[in-house]
């Protein structure tokens, strides 16, 4: 017996260890490391098969790893189902809300959902009017200013047109272009159409508009209106501004069809987001250029500002790693990309 005694010491001696070091690495422990520990945010996408969005997403959810506990929703392309998931969320008591609003006229109702439950809200992608931001000071907003995005089109496309002078098929110094459009009333849309031709115009290009129309965005539906845009215009269409790249694909099928991008026939058309399906087009030949939305920017920024407000912290370049505009605003900046500089984008 006396033999066996230090051994069985020893063996209670490691039993216990071993207990106390499972119980702390347990959730229910109360450990500062445990997943309960936390804060947690409530993410809402405004759809989960947008190419784009899917790329902030997926961001949002890798910058979250071992900092926050994120449960995010897809909206489907609808308010009232986006109103019923912030509903959701406030009811669960989660510290913050990441929202990308299906309609941006609705992030008013949001903030005073989110100022009467104290639960600070971080926008993104999709900018609330200037004076829903200002009703409280939790709110901020992360994305990118769409009139640098449509500056940039206008000028890859003006540089193709002077590097290019068989782009002026009927030579009467015009660039006779489509305009492929986001939803109607989207300030992305409207400033990417805007300044894409402005900036064609300050490089001085005369532009002519043969044809523009709202494809919300969609590939299927911007094959559509290209199709139809063809069936009118014909060998009219010069090039083609999209305000997205999944507008822009749609339009290459359409053209596809028509038999371009072979035997020498080709048409000019630039995107908006770098998407990789957008990137493997420019890699292909048939998408000319596109301008990067960084995605990995916008997922972090959301999530850090997230994570700060959820904290209790006023947001700052400290605890967040972005620079605060107007005490508000993350601004994620654009890049061209074309063939030449696609690692940029990778």
């Amino acid at each position: 017996m006396k033999k066996l005694l230090p051994v069985v010491i020893t063996g209670a001696i490691l039993f216990l260890a071993g207990c106390g070091a499972s119980t702390s690495s347990a959730p229910s422990s109360g450990s500062s490391g445990s997943a309960e520990k936390q804060p947690t945010i409530g993410v809402a996408i405004y759809k989960f098969d947008d190419t784009f969005m899917t790329g902030v997403r997926n961001a949002i959810s890798t910058a979250a790893q071992g900092k926050a506990t994120v449960d995010i929703v897809d909206s489907q392309n609808s308010q009232p189902t986006q109103n019923d998931k912030v509903d959701l969320f406030i009811n669960k008591k989660v510290n913050a809300l990441a929202i990308n609003p299906v309609d941006l006229t609705a992030a008013g109702v949001i903030i005073d959902k989110a100022k009467t439950a104290n639960t600070p809200v971080v926008f993104f992608n999709r900018e609330p009017l200037a004076s829903d931001m200002k009703k409280w000071d939790k709110v901020y907003y992360v994305g990118a200013k769409a009139e640098e995005s449509g500056i940039m089109q206008g000028q890859i496309l003006g540089d193709y047109w002077k590097a290019h002078p068989e782009m002026d098929k009927n030579k009467d110094n015009v660039m006779d272009v489509v305009i492929l459009q986001g939803e109607p009333g989207h300030q992305d849309a409207i400033a990417r159409t805007k300044y894409s031709v402005k900036a064609l115009e300050d490089a001085g290009i005369k532009v002519n508009i043969l044809a523009q129309d709202t494809a919300m965005w969609d590939r299927s539906k911007a094959q559509d209106k290209m199709a139809a845009f063809l069936g009118a215009q014909g060998d009219k269409i010069e090039a083609v501004l999209a305000n997205n790249d999944d507008m822009a694909l749609g339009a290459i099928e359409a053209l596809k069809a028509k038999g371009y991008f072979a035997n020498g026939k080709y048409m000019p058309v630039v995107g908006v987001d770098a998407t990789a399906p957008g990137l493997q087009a420019l890699k292909d030949g048939t998408l000319l250029g596109t301008v990067l939305n960084d995605a990995k920017n916008q997922g972090a920024a959301t999530l850090n500002l997230s994570l700060a407000l959820a904290k209790g912290l006023t947001p700052s370049k400290d605890n967040t790693g972005y620079d605060i505009t107007d005490g508000q605003y993350v601004w994620v900046p654009y890049k061209k990309i074309t063939k030449d500089n696609m690692a940029d984008a990778q």
